[in-house]
């Protein structure tokens, strides 16, 4: 009876983690990313929500001249807010009864936010919330973004799981996970984080919703949240300024070496090639540990890393499997980040070194 019991008890535990990874949509992401769309961000124009993207367009139109678009649109030449740093301002926004708050602290954002007058930006975004209707807007898709999750939940979920990322970092979990589905963001993905006074820190990765043209059907990608959840514990650690000092160098060198491939990408800075990189390489893990790699994504996956300019990937993999390998060393990724740059350091070198030894 004991071991039924515990048997049971087990069960029920896993039940209970893998119901806390809540998959939703969110009005102020659909706010911030219809806001970008309307100001004309690149990044938010893809047109692959099917008839959504179409009513965005003609409910949106009208209101090209509103102040609050002028304003995201100073934002984004002015500080550069684009990309992430938009969702970083949406998950830091509440609509209670109409009005929109601003959730925590302003040094939770990302850093291109420092500089703005938040208040002015709420202030603009409720008048722009409020002229356009856009409560109305967001309940009349209603339908049309529960079928969207429900598609998510059935294609993507089956492969994730949380307990993974944990146990790789080496941080407790105590974070609070949960997956929004961005139904204007086309074909990006976002990791970002929050932290509200006297909550759990609370991770969410935004994922692009897509309507494949051919087939006018959902396609997922079911690869991309593995991805982004990644960044929620990879970014943190070149936050630390002793981790920063070791990588500067290094991450600007392979920026230097891939600057067409991550331009490409929006990748301008030294920080972001280090955190991709590192993402990259643990996927890899993720998919290793969890039995999800056969030769078609190994292939699949390699092809892209090559094709987006992150060639020194298979190095960083073995990089991460010894630290997997010797945790009773390493207790957490943070301490084995001057490994992982002494890794990629080795990356370079070596590569100076054979560039030099074909030109002799």
């Amino acid at each position: 009876m004991k071991k039924y019991l515990i048997t049971a008890l087990l069960v029920i535990v896993a039940v209970i983690g893998h119901a806390q990874i809540k998959v939703e949509v969110s009005e102020t992401v659909e706010l911030l990313s219809i806001l970008a769309r309307t100001a004309g961000y690149q990044d938010y124009c893809h047109d692959v929500a099917g008839q959504y993207t179409k009513d965005t367009e003609a409910w949106f139109a009208p209101y090209k001249q509103h102040e609050a678009v002028a304003l995201a649109w100073n934002l984004n030449t002015t500080y550069g807010i684009s990309h992430d740093k938009v969702m970083s301002m949406a998950i830091h926004l509440d609509i209670q009864k109409g009005k929109i708050k601003f959730l925590g602290d302003k040094s939770d954002l990302v850093e291109n936010w420092k500089n703005v007058d938040i208040t002015d930006f709420i202030q603009k975004l409720n008048k722009f919330y409020k002229d356009t209707h856009f409560h109305d807007f967001f309940e009349q898709h209603r339908a049309f973004y529960e079928e969207g999750i429900k598609n998510f939940e059935a294609e993507v979920m089956p492969i994730f799981h949380q307990d993974w990322y944990s146990k790789f970092y080496g941080n407790e979990a105590k974070e609070k996970f949960a997956v929004i589905v961005g139904f204007t963001i086309g074909g990006h993905n976002y990791g970002t984080s929050r932290q509200i006074s006297g909550q759990p820190r609370e991770v969410f990765s935004i994922m692009g919703y897509y309507i494949n043209p051919t087939t006018s059907q959902f396609q997922s990608f079911p690869y991309v949240l593995i991805h982004e959840f990644n960044h929620s514990f990879v970014n943190p650690l070149l936050d630390n300024a002793a981790n920063a000092a070791l990588m500067e160098k290094i991450g600007q060198r392979l920026l230097f070496w891939s600057l067409p491939e991550m331009q490409r990408q929006a990748y301008p800075d030294w920080h972001i090639v280090i955190n991709e990189s590192i993402v990259r390489a643990a996927v890899f893990i993720y998919l290793k540990d969890n039995g999800l790699i056969d030769n078609k994504t190994l292939e699949s996956m390699y092809d892209e890393i090559w094709r987006k300019g992150f060639r020194w990937t298979p190095e960083l993999v073995t990089c991460l499997r010894n630290y997997a390998n010797n945790r009773d060393k390493y207790k957490t990724l943070n301490d084995y980040y001057p490994e992982i740059a002494k890794c990629l350091q080795k990356y370079i070198d070596a590569e100076i070194v054979r560039m030099k030894n074909s030109l002799k």
